[in-house]
């Protein structure tokens, strides 16, 4: 009986005309990205075992409930020769790495039809290094139709089994995000691997400012497993404040009603194709368009930390993160010339905004952060301040900025986080106050942020863990100072102050209370971990290929 129809199993090499590979040439790994190492040594179903070519030496392929695995198939050698049982050794891949599974077919130009099948091609997702993912391919070659079918289905069975994977999205794009290059990065970088997780999307170009939170108010989101922002920090926090708000009016609840908010009903996905890219950067990271892809694909859900910043008891919006004082003033200023580059601006704002550096003069109370659960069960509760008034602190003086951050808010700039002690949901958050001081200490100050130096380890700088924060301006003649010079015959009716949330101008007349409420919203994405730096390589031929379901 030839080799390769015994037991039912279907010689990858058989009719094709090819080959055996000599055994040299089964000296290096056939898939060197594949772990040599057996998983966690548990009692698993055999699915399907047959035997397919893969790296160019025909392997024994064995198809379990949590795994792949295969090993080359090598001549009996008399004495148990070591050198050859190394060549043996067995690989394997995770079946939950894997997000898409074609059949994989020769197709040349002009050619009618499906064109000759080759075999199957498995989608992978792989770890890299600072927690980079990488998408890679693994074919299974073995030139049966029926025989491949059977692995097919197999394959998308197990793959419809993870229900945390996101089926169809709804997808908003930012096109004057940073460099007006959001619409090139999504449909060069995220879409092509949308479309191979076979992930229906339904795509709105937004036109302008406000344009993703009115229609995330009204829009259906039935059918929908999530929604994508492809911009930002602006774009994904007003796409966040709008899934919020809509979670608020679905429940029944006040529009302005602050005391405590349900949770966004879809997953929230963030591509980052911004400046900064701080939300994106902290939730991964890395600032990186296929890793943030990747998570969405996988369905990896991340619950984060979502502040709502309000005054004299009404709503003004949700947030993760503001800056009051320089950080508010930097933002004023370069909205006021965005015709400039976006680097350009920043660099305009900042230098502008340190020339004309002045002190607020504030109150600031706040409530700091205890990890209690019955105390936070009592807050959740009751309005703020209800039964632990004895808490709250307060401070007041001079102050050149006040930063309120739920999220680390890393980014190229500040590679340790502006808030580096902060977690995406631990439910608190980090006040960071600069008191009034010199502007060659501040400069220092702002420098250390860039740097592997503790930016803290200032006399005028002080850091609390906090639950809620109160900022009381106290100061109202000073509000306009930094734009007067620019627009001196300009009245206000009232004076504000700006405020920098999440990227957003948010131009305040009073008070604000900031309080942080724990996992309000699912983003896509892990939890940061180090992992271990891995080789790709594709071992596909160099002719065209089709894919087919």
């Amino acid at each position: 009986m030839p080799r390769g129809r015994r037991g039912g199993r279907v010689s990858a090499l058989e009719g094709s005309g090819a080959e055996e590979a000599p055994l040299a040439a089964a000296a290096e790994p056939a898939v060197p990205w594949a772990s040599p190492q057996q998983p966690e040594a548990v009692a698993e179903q055999v699915l399907l075992r047959g035997i397919f070519e893969i790296g160019r030496s025909s392997c024994d392929v064995v198809l379990s409930e949590r795994a792949l695995r295969w090993r080359p198939i090598q001549p009996e050698r008399p004495g148990g020769d070591s050198k050859y049982d190394l060549l043996c050794k067995e690989e394997f891949i995770e079946l939950k790495d894997i997000f898409s599974v074609k059949l994989k077919r020769r197709c040349f130009v002009n050619q009618q039809g499906n064109g000759t099948l080759l075999g199957i091609t498995l989608f992978i997702c792989l770890k890299k290094e600072q927690n980079k993912l990488k998408d890679s391919t693994l074919d299974l070659i073995n030139l049966s139709e029926d025989y491949c079918n059977i692995w097919f289905r197999q394959f998308k069975k197990i793959l419809a089994g993870f229900s945390n994977r996101p089926t169809s999205l709804k997808i908003l794009l930012n096109p004057q995000s940073h460099k007006k290059e959001a619409t090139q990065v999504y449909y060069e970088k995220v879409e092509p691997l949308l479309k191979i997780a076979e992930i229906k999307t339904d795509v709105t170009i937004t036109e302008y400012e406000g344009h993703a939170l009115s229609l995330l108010k009204e829009c259906e989101l039935h059918g929908f497993d999530g929604v994508v922002c492809v911009g930002g920090d602006g774009s994904t926090s007003e796409v966040a404040h709008a899934l919020l708000l809509r979670a608020q009016k679905n429940a029944g609840m006040e529009a302005d009603s602050i005391l405590a908010p349900v949770r966004a009903p879809l997953p929230l996905g963030v591509i980052p194709a911004g400046s900064t890219n701080v939300l994106a950067h902290s939730l991964h990271g890395i600032s990186h368009v296929v890793t943030a892809t990747l998570h969405i694909i996988m369905g990896h859900i991340q619950p984060v930390d979502v502040c709502t910043f309000s005054t004299i008891g009404k709503l003004l919006r949700f947030g993760f993160s503001a800056m009051f004082g320089f950080g508010g003033r930097t933002l004023a200023l370069a909205e006021k010339h965005r015709w400039m580059s976006p680097n350009q601006r920043r660099d305009f704002a900042v230098i502008k905004a340190l020339a004309k550096l002045k002190p607020e003069d504030c109150e600031i109370s706040f409530l700091p952060f205890n990890s209690s659960p019955d105390l936070q069960e009592r807050r959740t509760q009751g309005p703020p301040k209800s039964d632990c008034n004895d808490q709250w602190k307060m401070i007041q003086g001079q102050f050149l900025n006040v930063s309120i951050m739920a999220i680390p808010c890393l980014c190229t700039v500040a590679p340790r986080g502006l808030a580096p002690n902060t977690r995406l949901n631990n439910g608190s958050m980090a006040l960071i106050i600069a008191r009034n001081t010199s502007r060659p200490e501040f400069i220092k100050h702002l420098k250390r942020y860039g740097s592997v130096k503790n930016q803290f380890n200032f006399p005028f700088v002080e850091t609390y863990t906090v639950e809620e924060v109160k900022v009381y301006p106290r100061n109202k003649t000073s509000a306009h100072s930094a734009e007067e010079e620019e627009q001196p015959h300009e009245t206000a009716s009232e004076t504000t102050f700006p405020w920098n949330v999440d990227g957003d101008l948010m131009a305040v007349t009073s008070e604000v209370h900031v309080k942080v409420h724990p996992g309000l919203i699912n983003l896509y994405g892990e939890s940061m971990e180090e992992v271990n730096d891995s080789k790709i390589t594709c071992s596909c031929p160099p002719f065209q290929h089709s894919y087919s379901t």
